[in-house]
C-alpha cells in the first residue's frame, strides 16, 4: 500500500521512522511519502492561508497549493482522506476497508480547515478520531494511518489481529507476563493451569466484564448474553 500524507510540518511524522511502521516500509508492506504542501505555493512568500470569505475569526487554508500538491502525487485510484471534527467518528470498520485501498491520500488541515471545494473535487472523505478539536490534521493522520496499517498484508502476523480489542465486538482481555508474583499480586490461576478451553472461557468473561464496565455501548441487545 502507498501513502502519500501532504502537510505543513513534515518533520511531525517521524515516528513512522520507528519500530513497525518502520520495519513493515523496510520489507515493502507499506509505503509513507510525506510533502510539504508549502513547497506548492506560489505565493512568494510560501504563504498557505488567507482569510475566510463572509469574515470569522481564524485563517482558512488555500485551495491553490493544497490542490497542487495532490494533483502531484493522484491517481486514478487514489483516494482522499481529510481529518476533520466533522468526519464520520474512526473505527476499526472503517481502518479495515481503508486497508483494502492501494493508494490513500492524506491532507493535514490547519487554522480553520481546508477549502470546502478542495473537499468537493477531490471527493475527500471526512474522518475524526473523536468529539473533540486539535490544532491540526497530523496528530489524527498518524493515528489513522497507525490503526490501518495494522490491517495491510505483511505489516504484522495475522495472530496478531485475531483477539485483540474490537476485534469480536469487545474490549480484549488483561494480559499478563512474567514474573508469577509481582507487588503482592499473582497471575491468575487459569493461565497456569494449561487447559486451553478454560483460558479461552476466561479470557471472555474477562473481555465482556470489562467491556459491560467501560464500553456498555458496544453490546447490543443479548449478543453476549449467556
Amino acid at each position: 500500500m502507498r501513502i502519500d500524507i501532504l502537510t505543513l510540518f513534515p518533520e511531525s511524522f517521524k515516528p513512522f521512522q520507528e519500530s513497525i511502521i518502520s520495519r513493515a516500509q523496510e520489507k515493502g508492506a507499506l509505503s509513507i511519502n510525506v510533502s510539504n504542501i508549502r513547497d506548492f505555493s506560489k505565493d512568494k512568500h510560501k504563504k498557505c492561508d488567507d482569510t475566510p470569505f463572509g469574515g470569522g475569526a481564524g485563517m482558512v487554508m488555500s485551495a491553490q497549493p493544497v490542490f497542487d500538491a495532490v494533483k502531484s502525487v493522484s491517481s486514478p485510484n487514489s483516494k482522499v482522506i481529510y481529518p476533520s471534527p466533522g468526519g464520520k467518528v474512526f473505527n476499526a470498520s472503517i481502518a479495515k476497508r481503508l486497508a483494502q485501498e492501494n493508494h490513500l491520500i492524506f491532507i493535514c488541515g490547519h487554522y480553520e480547515g481546508i477549502d470546502q471545494r478542495l473537499i468537493d473535487i477531490f471527493n475527500a472523505e471526512e474522518i475524526s478520531i473523536g468529539d473533540y478539536v486539535l490544532t491540526g490534521g497530523e496528530i489524527p493522520t498518524m493515528v489513522i494511518v497507525d490503526s490501518l496499517s495494522r490491517f495491510v498484508p505483511g505489516v504484522l502476523s495475522q495472530d496478531s489481529l485475531v483477539e485483540e480489542s474490537f476485534s469480536n465486538g469487545l474490549l480484549e482481555y488483561p494480559q499478563y507476563t512474567r514474573p508469577q508474583v509481582f507487588e503482592g499480586l499473582s497471575v491468575p490461576e487459569v493461565l497456569l493451569s494449561g487447559n486451553h478451553k478454560e483460558i479461552a472461557e476466561f479470557r471472555f468473561k474477562e473481555s465482556l466484564k470489562k467491556t459491560k464496565l467501560v464500553r456498555p455501548d458496544l453490546i447490543k441487545g443479548d449478543k453476549f448474553e449467556n
